[in-house]
Protein backbone atom coordinates (compact mmCIF):
# COMPACT_ATOMS: atom_id res chain seq x y z
CA UNK A 1 0.00 0.00 0.00
CA UNK A 2 1.35 3.66 -1.08
CA UNK A 3 1.84 6.04 1.48
CA UNK A 4 -1.26 7.57 -0.22
CA UNK A 5 -3.36 5.14 0.20
CA UNK A 6 -2.53 4.37 3.28
CA UNK A 7 -3.43 8.50 4.35
CA UNK A 8 -6.84 8.51 2.49
CA UNK A 9 -7.15 5.05 4.18
CA UNK A 10 -6.50 7.51 7.60
CA UNK A 11 -8.95 9.89 6.19
CA UNK A 12 -11.65 7.66 5.60
CA UNK A 13 -11.19 5.34 8.40
CA UNK A 14 -12.83 7.86 10.76
CA UNK A 15 -15.41 9.69 12.14
CA UNK A 16 -16.02 13.00 13.45
CA UNK A 17 -16.71 12.41 16.90
CA UNK A 18 -13.64 10.57 16.84
CA UNK A 19 -11.80 13.96 15.82
CA UNK A 20 -14.02 15.82 18.48
CA UNK A 21 -13.17 13.84 21.39
CA UNK A 22 -9.55 13.27 21.00
CA UNK A 23 -8.95 16.65 20.45
CA UNK A 24 -11.37 17.69 23.62
CA UNK A 25 -8.85 15.38 25.29
CA UNK A 26 -5.84 17.34 24.82
CA UNK A 27 -7.51 20.49 26.61
CA UNK A 28 -8.64 18.23 29.04
CA UNK A 29 -5.28 17.03 30.10
CA UNK A 30 -4.17 20.49 29.59
CA UNK A 31 -6.04 21.61 32.67
CA UNK A 32 -5.07 18.59 34.98
CA UNK A 33 -1.86 19.01 34.66
CA UNK A 34 -1.69 22.22 34.67
CA UNK A 35 -3.58 22.43 37.94
CA UNK A 36 -1.41 19.47 39.11
CA UNK A 37 1.54 21.17 38.57
CA UNK A 38 0.75 24.04 40.85
CA UNK A 39 -0.96 22.34 43.07
CA UNK A 40 0.95 21.67 45.85
CA UNK A 41 2.92 24.87 46.33
CA UNK A 42 -0.48 26.49 45.54
CA UNK A 43 -1.61 24.49 48.90
CA UNK A 44 1.62 25.28 50.59
CA UNK A 45 2.00 29.00 49.47
CA UNK A 46 -1.29 30.27 49.08
CA UNK A 47 -3.53 28.47 51.72
CA UNK A 48 -0.57 28.02 54.22
CA UNK A 49 -0.72 24.22 54.82
CA UNK A 50 2.27 22.47 55.99
CA UNK A 51 3.99 20.78 53.48
CA UNK A 52 3.05 17.50 54.67
CA UNK A 53 -0.60 18.19 54.64
CA UNK A 54 -0.18 20.35 51.03
CA UNK A 55 1.68 16.80 49.21
CA UNK A 56 -0.86 14.59 51.03
CA UNK A 57 -4.04 16.92 49.84
CA UNK A 58 -2.14 16.84 46.40
CA UNK A 59 -1.85 13.00 46.22
CA UNK A 60 -5.44 12.77 47.14
CA UNK A 61 -6.26 15.01 44.39
CA UNK A 62 -4.75 12.78 41.94
CA UNK A 63 -5.56 9.34 43.43
CA UNK A 64 -9.61 10.44 43.70
CA UNK A 65 -9.32 10.80 39.76
CA UNK A 66 -7.92 7.24 38.98
CA UNK A 67 -9.91 5.34 41.47
CA UNK A 68 -13.88 7.21 40.53
CA UNK A 69 -12.57 5.98 37.22
CA UNK A 70 -13.24 2.59 37.61
CA UNK A 71 -16.86 3.19 37.78
CA UNK A 72 -16.89 6.13 35.10
CA UNK A 73 -17.12 3.88 32.37
CA UNK A 74 -20.55 2.04 33.90
CA UNK A 75 -22.14 5.67 33.71
CA UNK A 76 -20.44 6.84 30.88
CA UNK A 77 -21.78 3.87 28.56
CA UNK A 78 -25.17 3.42 30.53
CA UNK A 79 -25.81 7.52 29.90
CA UNK A 80 -24.07 7.75 26.45
CA UNK A 81 -21.01 9.58 25.58
CA UNK A 82 -22.47 12.88 24.67
CA UNK A 83 -24.15 13.25 27.58
CA UNK A 84 -21.09 12.00 29.96
CA UNK A 85 -18.70 14.47 28.26
CA UNK A 86 -20.99 17.57 28.60
CA UNK A 87 -21.70 16.37 31.87
CA UNK A 88 -17.71 16.02 32.79
CA UNK A 89 -16.74 19.41 31.14
CA UNK A 90 -18.91 21.38 33.15
CA UNK A 91 -18.18 19.72 36.13
CA UNK A 92 -15.19 20.08 35.72
CA UNK A 93 -15.57 23.65 34.83
CA UNK A 94 -17.19 24.28 37.95
CA UNK A 95 -14.77 22.01 40.22
CA UNK A 96 -11.80 23.76 38.69
CA UNK A 97 -13.18 27.23 39.39
CA UNK A 98 -13.64 26.36 42.94
CA UNK A 99 -10.35 24.67 43.47
CA UNK A 100 -8.67 28.14 42.50
CA UNK A 101 -11.41 29.79 44.95
CA UNK A 102 -11.10 28.36 48.14
CA UNK A 103 -9.51 31.40 49.80
CA UNK A 104 -11.67 33.57 47.47
CA UNK A 105 -13.80 35.97 50.20
CA UNK A 106 -17.28 34.76 48.28
CA UNK A 107 -16.50 31.49 50.06
CA UNK A 108 -15.41 32.29 53.47
CA UNK A 109 -19.23 31.48 54.52
CA UNK A 110 -18.38 28.07 53.99
CA UNK A 111 -14.75 28.65 55.68
CA UNK A 112 -16.22 29.57 58.83
CA UNK A 113 -18.47 26.17 58.68
CA UNK A 114 -15.45 24.21 58.52
CA UNK A 115 -11.91 23.41 59.12
CA UNK A 116 -10.13 24.42 56.24
CA UNK A 117 -8.56 20.86 55.61
CA UNK A 118 -11.81 19.48 54.91
CA UNK A 119 -12.76 21.90 52.54
CA UNK A 120 -10.24 21.37 50.24
CA UNK A 121 -10.66 17.78 50.45
CA UNK A 122 -14.47 18.49 48.97
CA UNK A 123 -13.24 20.75 46.62
CA UNK A 124 -10.62 18.45 45.24
CA UNK A 125 -12.45 15.21 44.76
CA UNK A 126 -15.06 17.37 42.45
CA UNK A 127 -12.38 17.29 39.84
CA UNK A 128 -12.22 13.52 40.16
CA UNK A 129 -16.07 13.17 39.17
CA UNK A 130 -15.27 14.72 35.80
CA UNK A 131 -12.33 13.23 34.61
CA UNK A 132 -13.87 9.79 35.57
CA UNK A 133 -16.60 10.39 32.48
CA UNK A 134 -14.09 11.80 30.35
CA UNK A 135 -11.43 8.70 30.06
CA UNK A 136 -13.77 6.29 29.30
CA UNK A 137 -15.79 8.50 26.85
CA UNK A 138 -13.28 9.44 24.58
CA UNK A 139 -11.35 5.91 24.46
CA UNK A 140 -14.68 4.37 23.71
CA UNK A 141 -15.36 6.88 21.29
CA UNK A 142 -11.93 5.98 19.58
CA UNK A 143 -13.02 2.15 19.54
CA UNK A 144 -16.86 2.86 18.21
CA UNK A 145 -16.17 5.96 15.64
CA UNK A 146 -12.67 4.18 14.01
CA UNK A 147 -12.78 1.40 11.36
CA UNK A 148 -11.20 -1.86 12.91
CA UNK A 149 -7.99 -1.33 9.99
CA UNK A 150 -6.63 2.14 11.54
CA UNK A 151 -8.48 1.45 15.04
CA UNK A 152 -4.56 0.80 16.10
CA UNK A 153 -3.37 3.99 14.81
CA UNK A 154 -6.47 5.73 16.51
CA UNK A 155 -5.15 4.90 19.86
CA UNK A 156 -2.42 5.76 19.24
CA UNK A 157 -3.07 9.60 17.97
CA UNK A 158 -5.15 9.51 21.49
CA UNK A 159 -2.30 8.88 23.01
CA UNK A 160 -0.14 11.29 21.37
CA UNK A 161 -2.86 13.79 22.01
CA UNK A 162 -2.75 12.61 25.48
CA UNK A 163 0.91 13.78 26.00
CA UNK A 164 0.55 17.22 24.16
CA UNK A 165 -1.98 18.22 27.01
CA UNK A 166 0.30 17.08 29.98
CA UNK A 167 3.04 18.83 27.98
CA UNK A 168 0.83 22.15 27.49
CA UNK A 169 -0.26 22.03 31.29
CA UNK A 170 2.78 22.50 32.86
CA UNK A 171 3.95 24.82 30.21
CA UNK A 172 1.19 27.19 30.63
CA UNK A 173 0.91 27.13 33.88
CA UNK A 174 4.38 27.80 34.11
CA UNK A 175 3.70 31.20 31.63
CA UNK A 176 1.23 32.35 33.81
CA UNK A 177 2.74 31.83 37.23
CA UNK A 178 5.68 33.67 36.36
CA UNK A 179 3.29 36.65 35.28
CA UNK A 180 -0.03 36.53 37.27
CA UNK A 181 -1.05 35.30 40.67
CA UNK A 182 -1.36 31.28 40.95
CA UNK A 183 -4.93 31.84 41.07
CA UNK A 184 -5.53 32.26 36.93
CA UNK A 185 -3.75 29.06 36.94
CA UNK A 186 -7.07 27.24 37.67
CA UNK A 187 -9.20 30.23 35.83
CA UNK A 188 -7.17 28.65 32.88
CA UNK A 189 -8.02 25.23 33.62
CA UNK A 190 -12.03 26.25 33.94
CA UNK A 191 -12.17 28.05 31.14
CA UNK A 192 -10.18 25.57 29.30
CA UNK A 193 -12.61 22.80 29.40
CA UNK A 194 -15.74 24.93 28.89
CA UNK A 195 -14.87 25.59 26.10
CA UNK A 196 -15.04 21.51 25.53
CA UNK A 197 -18.06 21.56 26.73
CA UNK A 198 -19.29 24.18 24.18
CA UNK A 199 -17.16 21.77 21.75
CA UNK A 200 -18.71 18.80 22.72
CA UNK A 201 -22.90 20.34 22.61
CA UNK A 202 -22.44 21.71 19.02
CA UNK A 203 -20.07 19.36 17.23
CA UNK A 204 -20.23 16.16 19.20
CA UNK A 205 -22.66 13.56 18.05
CA UNK A 206 -22.81 9.97 20.05
CA UNK A 207 -20.96 7.45 17.68
CA UNK A 208 -23.06 3.86 17.18
CA UNK A 209 -22.89 1.18 19.37
CA UNK A 210 -22.19 -1.96 17.37
CA UNK A 211 -25.10 -4.72 17.77
CA UNK A 212 -22.77 -6.93 20.57
CA UNK A 213 -21.71 -4.52 22.37
CA UNK A 214 -23.37 -4.47 26.13
CA UNK A 215 -22.79 -1.57 28.60
CA UNK A 216 -21.59 -3.16 32.01
CA UNK A 217 -24.06 -1.77 34.87
CA UNK A 218 -22.48 -0.45 38.11
CA UNK A 219 -23.67 -3.71 39.86
CA UNK A 220 -21.53 -5.44 37.21
CA UNK A 221 -18.80 -3.34 37.80
CA UNK A 222 -18.82 -4.45 41.83
CA UNK A 223 -18.53 -8.23 40.59
CA UNK A 224 -15.77 -7.45 38.40
CA UNK A 225 -13.67 -5.90 41.47
CA UNK A 226 -14.42 -9.06 43.65
CA UNK A 227 -13.08 -11.14 40.35
CA UNK A 228 -10.17 -8.91 40.36
CA UNK A 229 -10.29 -9.59 44.09
CA UNK A 230 -10.74 -13.47 43.90
CA UNK A 231 -6.81 -13.63 41.93
CA UNK A 232 -4.38 -13.03 44.43
CA UNK A 233 -1.69 -13.34 42.10
CA UNK A 234 -2.51 -10.04 40.54
CA UNK A 235 -3.69 -8.47 43.53
CA UNK A 236 -0.50 -8.70 45.14
CA UNK A 237 1.36 -7.77 41.61
CA UNK A 238 -0.77 -4.48 41.83
CA UNK A 239 -0.29 -3.66 45.21
CA UNK A 240 3.77 -4.31 44.75
CA UNK A 241 3.74 -2.08 41.24
CA UNK A 242 2.08 0.98 43.34
CA UNK A 243 5.59 1.49 44.34
CA UNK A 244 6.73 2.89 41.02
CA UNK A 245 3.99 4.82 41.05
CA UNK A 246 4.69 6.22 44.39
CA UNK A 247 8.14 7.09 43.16
CA UNK A 248 7.01 8.36 40.15
CA UNK A 249 4.37 11.11 41.66
CA UNK A 250 7.06 12.44 43.86
CA UNK A 251 8.11 15.05 40.67
CA UNK A 252 4.29 16.63 41.55
CA UNK A 253 4.05 15.84 45.00
CA UNK A 254 6.96 17.17 46.41
CA UNK A 255 9.55 18.15 43.46
CA UNK A 256 7.99 21.89 43.47
CA UNK A 257 8.27 22.37 47.16
CA UNK A 258 11.59 20.93 47.16
CA UNK A 259 13.05 23.37 44.34
CA UNK A 260 11.25 26.53 45.91
CA UNK A 261 12.11 25.82 49.11
CA UNK A 262 15.76 24.50 49.05
CA UNK A 263 17.08 24.80 46.04
CA UNK A 264 16.30 28.17 44.32
CA UNK A 265 13.06 30.06 44.90
CA UNK A 266 12.96 32.17 41.68
CA UNK A 267 12.36 28.79 39.66
CA UNK A 268 9.97 28.41 37.63
CA UNK A 269 8.87 24.99 38.93
CA UNK A 270 6.27 24.42 36.16
CA UNK A 271 8.47 24.59 33.48
CA UNK A 272 10.78 22.10 34.99
CA UNK A 273 7.75 19.33 34.93
CA UNK A 274 7.54 19.30 30.85
CA UNK A 275 10.52 17.44 31.13
CA UNK A 276 8.51 14.82 31.42
CA UNK A 277 6.49 14.75 28.75
CA UNK A 278 8.81 15.94 26.22
CA UNK A 279 10.43 12.90 26.40
CA UNK A 280 7.20 10.63 26.48
CA UNK A 281 6.36 12.57 23.18
CA UNK A 282 9.98 12.18 21.32
CA UNK A 283 11.52 8.96 22.78
CA UNK A 284 8.37 6.49 23.00
CA UNK A 285 8.88 5.16 19.71
CA UNK A 286 12.59 4.80 19.80
CA UNK A 287 12.72 3.24 23.31
CA UNK A 288 10.00 0.78 22.48
CA UNK A 289 11.95 -0.68 19.46
CA UNK A 290 15.28 -0.98 21.54
CA UNK A 291 13.22 -3.14 24.21
CA UNK A 292 10.69 -5.18 22.05
CA UNK A 293 13.08 -8.36 22.47
CA UNK A 294 13.23 -7.46 26.36
CA UNK A 295 11.29 -10.06 27.95
CA UNK A 296 7.49 -8.31 29.07
CA UNK A 297 7.66 -8.52 32.63
CA UNK A 298 12.16 -7.67 32.65
CA UNK A 299 11.22 -4.14 31.29
CA UNK A 300 8.48 -3.70 33.21
CA UNK A 301 11.52 -4.30 36.51
CA UNK A 302 13.89 -2.37 34.23
CA UNK A 303 11.49 0.64 34.39
CA UNK A 304 11.04 0.60 37.73
CA UNK A 305 14.97 0.28 38.02
CA UNK A 306 15.24 3.12 35.43
CA UNK A 307 13.08 5.65 37.02
CA UNK A 308 13.72 4.95 41.10
CA UNK A 309 17.57 6.08 39.72
CA UNK A 310 16.74 8.87 38.17
CA UNK A 311 16.38 10.98 41.72
CA UNK A 312 19.82 10.45 42.94
CA UNK A 313 20.79 13.21 40.40
CA UNK A 314 19.40 15.61 42.97
CA UNK A 315 20.04 13.73 45.99
CA UNK A 316 24.01 14.27 45.07
CA UNK A 317 24.12 17.70 43.26
CA UNK A 318 20.55 20.07 44.10
CA UNK A 319 20.18 21.97 40.82
CA UNK A 320 17.68 23.64 38.66
CA UNK A 321 19.48 21.21 35.45
CA UNK A 322 19.66 18.11 37.79
CA UNK A 323 15.65 18.63 38.65
CA UNK A 324 15.04 18.46 34.85
CA UNK A 325 17.77 15.70 34.50
CA UNK A 326 16.21 13.48 37.10
CA UNK A 327 12.68 14.15 34.98
CA UNK A 328 14.47 13.13 32.14
CA UNK A 329 15.68 9.55 33.35
CA UNK A 330 12.14 9.16 35.34
CA UNK A 331 10.53 9.65 32.18
CA UNK A 332 12.75 6.94 30.55
CA UNK A 333 11.83 4.38 32.70
CA UNK A 334 8.07 5.34 32.37
CA UNK A 335 8.03 4.70 28.51
CA UNK A 336 10.35 1.03 29.41
CA UNK A 337 8.22 -0.13 31.49
CA UNK A 338 4.22 1.45 30.43
CA UNK A 339 3.03 -0.28 27.26
CA UNK A 340 5.32 -3.64 28.89
CA UNK A 341 2.86 -3.46 31.80
CA UNK A 342 -0.24 -3.28 30.05
CA UNK A 343 0.77 -5.94 28.07
CA UNK A 344 1.70 -8.12 31.29
CA UNK A 345 -1.38 -7.55 32.96
CA UNK A 346 -3.38 -8.71 29.29
CA UNK A 347 -1.45 -11.77 29.46
CA UNK A 348 -2.33 -12.70 33.66
CA UNK A 349 -6.00 -12.03 32.66
CA UNK A 350 -8.33 -15.50 33.00
CA UNK A 351 -9.59 -16.46 29.71
CA UNK A 352 -12.53 -14.15 29.06
CA UNK A 353 -11.55 -11.43 31.61
CA UNK A 354 -9.06 -9.52 30.10
CA UNK A 355 -11.01 -6.41 29.54
CA UNK A 356 -11.84 -7.18 33.90
CA UNK A 357 -8.48 -6.96 34.26
CA UNK A 358 -7.22 -3.88 31.92
CA UNK A 359 -9.90 -2.08 33.57
CA UNK A 360 -8.48 -2.08 37.35
CA UNK A 361 -5.23 -2.12 35.56
CA UNK A 362 -4.74 2.04 36.84
CA UNK A 363 -5.80 1.20 40.32
CA UNK A 364 -1.75 1.37 41.52
CA UNK A 365 -1.50 4.83 39.34
CA UNK A 366 -4.20 6.07 42.34
CA UNK A 367 -2.97 3.83 45.13
CA UNK A 368 0.65 5.35 44.50
CA UNK A 369 -0.90 8.85 43.91
CA UNK A 370 -2.76 9.03 47.80
CA UNK A 371 0.43 7.18 49.64
CA UNK A 372 2.70 9.01 47.45
CA UNK A 373 1.22 12.01 49.42
CA UNK A 374 1.45 11.19 52.51
CA UNK A 375 5.08 9.61 51.67
CA UNK A 376 6.38 11.85 50.15
CA UNK A 377 4.85 14.86 52.44
CA UNK A 378 6.32 12.99 55.03
CA UNK A 379 9.82 13.15 53.82
CA UNK A 380 8.89 16.79 53.42
CA UNK A 381 8.98 17.33 56.87
CA UNK A 382 11.42 15.16 58.27
CA UNK A 383 14.31 15.68 56.04
CA UNK A 384 13.75 19.49 55.31
CA UNK A 385 12.53 21.19 58.75
CA UNK A 386 13.48 18.38 61.33
CA UNK A 387 16.79 17.81 60.44
CA UNK A 388 17.40 19.77 57.65
CA UNK A 389 19.06 17.57 54.99
CA UNK A 390 16.85 17.56 52.10
CA UNK A 391 18.95 15.69 49.71
CA UNK A 392 17.55 12.75 51.96
CA UNK A 393 14.05 13.00 50.72
CA UNK A 394 15.35 11.69 47.42
CA UNK A 395 17.55 8.75 48.42
CA UNK A 396 14.39 7.54 50.29
CA UNK A 397 12.56 7.70 47.38
CA UNK A 398 15.23 6.13 45.54
CA UNK A 399 15.42 3.51 48.33
CA UNK A 400 11.87 2.60 47.84
CA UNK A 401 11.72 2.70 44.25
CA UNK A 402 14.80 -0.29 44.43
CA UNK A 403 12.49 -2.31 47.35
CA UNK A 404 10.04 -2.06 44.71
CA UNK A 405 12.23 -3.20 42.00
CA UNK A 406 14.03 -5.96 44.04
CA UNK A 407 10.16 -6.87 44.94
CA UNK A 408 8.76 -7.32 41.28
CA UNK A 409 12.38 -9.39 41.02
CA UNK A 410 11.29 -11.80 44.01
CA UNK A 411 7.74 -11.97 42.35
CA UNK A 412 8.81 -12.48 38.84
CA UNK A 413 11.15 -15.83 40.08
CA UNK A 414 8.59 -17.20 42.76
CA UNK A 415 5.18 -16.28 42.04
CA UNK A 416 4.24 -14.77 38.61
CA UNK A 417 3.82 -17.69 36.11
CA UNK A 418 6.22 -18.23 33.68
CA UNK A 419 3.83 -18.89 30.57
CA UNK A 420 2.24 -15.40 31.53
CA UNK A 421 5.84 -13.50 31.05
Amino acid sequence: MSFSQRLQEIRSGFERPFWVANITEIFERLSYYAVFAVLARYLHEALRFPSDQAASLSGFFGASVWVMAVFGGAVADHIGFRRALSLAYFILTCSYFLVGSIAAPWLAPIRNLMPLGVMAVIILFLPALGVALVKPSVVGTTARASKENVRSIGYSIYYTLVNIGSFLGPFLAGWIHSRMRVDNVFRLAAASVFLMFLVVLVFFREPKRTAVEQAPSLSQVGRNFLTVLGNWRFVLFLVIFSGYWIVFWQQYLILPIYVHDFVDPTANTEMILIADPIIVITLTVAVNAITRRVPTFRAVILGTLITSIGWLALAFHPHVWTAVAALMIVALGEITQSPRYYEYISRLAPPGQQGTYMGFAFLPIGIGSLVGGWFGGTLLHHFGEVTHQPRGMWLAVTGLGVTTTLALWIYDKTISPADKI
